[in-house]
C-alpha cells in the first residue's frame, strides 16, 4: 500500500501443557514458551509497530510468590525492546545465582516471565497518545488470584460511550473512556460476581477459605462470564484474556470481522491472529491450524482442557477482506492464492485500457504487498499473449515464414521492477510542513526500460488517500516518459470509514470521497451534500438498529469508472505529461477472489454491525461541520 496506513493489532497466546522440566529436557530450556512467544510476535510484526506487550502467568505457585509478569514497550522496535528487557533480567538472575541454570523449579520460583501461560500483543494505535500506558496487555489486579485479569486484543468498539455508561449504571467509576478499559472492566465486573457466588457456594459446602480457592478455579464458568460481558458489544474484535489462576480465553466477534486461529497438540495450545505465524513457529501443516468460529470463544481451563463455546449468536459472516488484500502476511496458503486471483480478475480492465497492446506495455508493481497480485496479473497477461500468438499464427498460416513464426514466438510479456521504495526515508518524514518535498522521494524508479510508445502498468494493493501517488509515485513514473500510466488497485474504491480497527476514520481523507464531491460540483448537484448532512443529523438520536447509511447517496449517481476517472484527474496535475488511468477491482470480483471473507463495508457501506451506520453518518457530520474529531 503506497499510503501509510495504521491498522490491525495482533495477538499471540501460548499455553504449555507439560511441566517446565519437560521443555528443559526436550528442548534444552525451560524458557521454551518465552522463545516461542518472541517468534510468534515477530512473525506478526506486520500487525503492529507502535507498541508491543507481553504477560505471563505461573501456575500453582505458593502464596507470596510472584506469579504474574508483564512488560510493555512503545520504543521504535518494541518487540525487540521487550525481549531485550526479559533477556537482561534472566541473565542478571543467572549471574547472581548460577545454581538456577540447571534448576527449573528455582527458575520458576525466582525468575519473572517464565511460566506456563503467555500472552503477547503487537499494536497499531488508531488514535490517542502513543504512550506505553496505551499498550496492551492491560492488567486488572486483585489479591484474589481468580480476579486478576489480563486483557489484550485486536479490536475497536463502535459504541464505547454506551459501554462506558453501562459501567456507570453498574455503580462503577471508570478511570478512562477508552474501549479497552470499558471492555476489561465489564469482564472484570462479571468475573468478580462469579467468584463471589462460587465462594458463597464453597462456604455452604463447609469449605475453608483456603479450600475454596481451587473449588472456584475448577468451577468458574468463563463462557457464562463472557456472555454477560459481551452482550452489548458492537464492533470487530479478537479478544484475549488470562485469569490469574490460569484460565484463558480468546473471543471472536459474531460477524467474524477480526481473525483468530488456534492449534493444539499434547505439548502446547497456541492462538494467534494469523495462521502462518502458528505454522511457521511450530512447524505444523495448514490443516492442523483451526479458525475460531465467529461469536465463539476458545476457552482454556487451568487443567489444560480446551473447549469452544458459543458466546454470541453468529451474524452473517463478514470477515474483513482487507486482511486478505493487505494486512495479513501473504505466506498463508489461502491468502497467497486469493491475492493472485485479485490480480488475475482485474486484468480484463487492464487489457481494455491498453487496447490489448501487450507488445508495447511494461508491467510492474508498487512494493511490497502488491507483488503477489502482480503475479496473478502476469498469469492473466500470459494467457492473453498466448491467445494473441495463436490468432496471429492462424491468421497468417498461408504466408507464415520461419522468420515470422520466430518473431511471434519471441514476443514476451515485459515485466520490470520499476518502483523501488527507499525505506530509509519513511521514518524521517514526520513534520507536515516539510512533508511534500520529502514524500516525493520515497520511491525511486528504474530508468532505461520504458520507451515513449509504451504503456506502463503498475499494480498496488489498494489506494486509500492517494497522497503518495500524487506527491511521489506518479511524478516519478512520469520521468520515464511512457505514453500512458495505468495504476491498478487490486482492491475496490475505498469510499467509507472503517470503525473496526483500521485507521480510516475521516471521510474527507479518502480520495474516492473527494472525487464524488468534485463530480457533484461538475454536474451542479452539490446541494446533495447538505441534504445528506441533514438526513444524518436527523438520525443522531435514533437507536443504532434504526440508523441508515445515507452517505451511500453521495456515490449513487456515478458509475465506478466515472469515480475512477475523477480520482485520476485529482491525482494528476499539469506537470505530468503521460496520460493517467486508474483501474479499481470490482466488488463482485473481490468476492470471487476472497469467497470466505466478504466483509466489504469500506467499499460498499454495508456495515456488518448496527453501530457501523451510526459511525459513517457521524463521520459525514464531522466532515460537513469541519470537525476534526474521530467518528468513534
Amino acid at each position: 500500500m503506497s499510503d501509510a496506513l495504521k491498522h490491525e493489532c495482533g495477538i499471540a497466546m501460548v499455553r504449555l501443557l507439560k511441566p517446565l522440566q519437560y521443555y528443559k529436557d526436550k528442548y534444552g530450556t525451560a524458557f521454551y514458551g518465552v522463545n516461542k512467544m518472541y517468534l510468534m510476535m515477530e512473525k506478526q510484526h506486520n500487525r503492529g509497530q507502535d507498541g508491543a506487550g507481553f504477560a505471563s502467568i505461573k501456575l500453582d505457585v505458593a502464596p507470596g510468590e510472584r506469579y504474574i509478569s508483564r512488560v510493555r514497550s512503545n520504543a521504535s522496535q518494541p518487540i525487540q525492546d521487550i525481549f531485550a528487557q526479559i533477556n537482561e533480567r534472566i541473565n542478571l538472575d543467572f549471574e547472581a545465582h548460577p545454581e538456577y541454570k540447571d534448576d527449573v523449579s528455582a527458575q520458576k520460583k525466582n525468575i519473572p516471565y517464565i511460566g506456563e501461560l503467555l500472552l503477547g500483543h503487537v499494536r497499531y494505535g488508531t488514535f490517542g497518545i502513543n504512550s506505553v500506558e496505551n499498550v496492551h496487555p492491560f492488567l486488572r489486579q486483585n489479591n484474589w488470584m481468580h480476579r486478576n485479569l489480563i486483557i489484550a486484543g485486536n479490536f475497536n468498539m463502535t459504541n464505547t460511550t454506551e459501554l462506558f455508561n453501562n459501567l456507570i449504571q453498574l455503580g462503577m467509576h471508570p478511570k478512562e473512556k477508552a474501549d479497552t478499559i470499558t471492555v476489561m472492566e465489564k469482564i472484570g465486573h462479571f468475573l468478580d460476581d462469579a467468584v463471589r457466588k462460587l465462594y458463597k457456594k464453597a462456604k455452604a459446602k463447609g469449605m475453608t477459605k483456603i479450600e475454596a480457592s481451587p473449588y472456584i478455579a475448577e468451577n468458574l464458568n468463563l463462557a457464562k462470564i463472557l456472555r454477560k460481558s459481551a452482550k452489548d458489544w458492537d464492533g470487530g474484535y479478537a479478544m484475549a484474556g488470562l485469569l490469574g489462576h490460569g484460565d484463558a480465553f480468546v473471543l471472536r466477534d459474531p460477524a467474524g470481522i477480526r481473525p483468530a486461529y488456534y492449534y493444539k497438540d499434547d505439548e502446547v495450545i497456541v492462538i494467534a491472529s494469523e495462521r502462518p505465524a502458528i505454522q511457521t513457529v511450530f512447524n505444523v501443516p495448514f490443516q492442523s491450524v483451526h479458525e475460531i468460529d465467529p461469536g465463539h470463544a476458545v476457552i482454556i481451563k487451568k487443567s489444560g482442557e480446551l473447549q469452544s463455546s458459543e458466546i454470541l449468536p453468529p451474524l452473517e459472516r463478514k470477515s474483513c477482506s482487507f486482511e486478505r488484500i493487505y494486512f495479513s502476511r501473504g505466506s498463508d496458503a489461502e491468502i497467497y492464492q486469493e491475492r493472485k486471483e485479485l490480480g488475475r480478475l482485474v486484468m480484463p480492465k487492464v487489457l481494455k485500457a491498453i487496447d490489448h497492446d501487450t507488445e508495447n506495455t511494461v508491467f510492474s508493481f508498487i512494493p511490497n504487498t502488491a507483488e503477489t497480485s502482480f503475479y496473478g496479473m502476469l498469469d492473466a497477461a500470459q494467457n492473453e499473449l498466448n491467445k494473441q500468438k495463436n490468432e496471429a499464427i492462424l491468421k497468417e498460416k498461408e504466408t507464415l515464414t520461419t522468420e515470422r513464426l520466430l518473431q511471434i514466438q519471441e514476443h514476451k510479456i515485459r515485466t520490470e521492477k520499476i518502483a523501488i521504495k527507499d525505506v530509509k526515508l519513511r521514518t524521517f518524514i514526520t513534520e507536515d510542513s516539510s512533508r511534500d518535498d520529502l514524500v516525493a522521494h520515497v520511491y525511486d524508479v528504474t530508468y532505461g526500460v520504458v520507451k515513449p510508445e509504451d504503456n506502463l502498468v503498475i499494480i498496488d494493493d489498494s489506494i486509500v488517500r492517494g497522497t503518495t501517488l500524487k506527491k511521489s509515485i506518479l511524478k516519478m513514473l512520469d520521468r520515464l516518459s511512457p505514453k500512458q500510466i495505468v495504476v491498478v488497485s487490486s482492491a475496490p474504491q475505498i469510499r467509507y470509514p472503517d470503525c473496526y480497527g483500521i485507521d480510516m476514520a475521516r471521510l474527507e481523507a479518502l480520495i474516492a470521497f473527494r472525487a464524488a464531491l468534485e463530480l457533484h460540483k461538475d454536474r451542479g448537484t452539490y446541494a446533495i451534500v447538505e441534504e445528506i448532512y441533514n438526513k444524518c443529523k436527523q438520525q443522531t438520536e435514533m437507536e443504532d438498529r434504526e440508523v441508515v447509511n445515507h452517505v451511500k447517496e453521495l456515490y449513487a449517481p456515478f458509475s465506478d469508472e466515472e469515480i475512477s476517472d475523477k480520482i485520476a484527474e485529482l491525482l494528476s496535475d499539469e506537470s505530468i505529461k503521460a496520460k493517467v488511468k486508474l483501474i479499481f477491482q470490482s466488488v463482485d470480483d473481490l468476492h470471487k477472489a476472497c469467497p470466505k471473507n466478504l466483509g466489504d463495508w469500506y467499499f460498499t457501506g454495508d456495515y456488518p454491525t448496527a453501530g457501523g451506520n451510526r459511525v459513517v453518518n457521524r463521520a459525514y457530520i464531522n466532515f460537513y461541520e469541519g470537525n476534526p474529531e474521530r467518528a468513534y
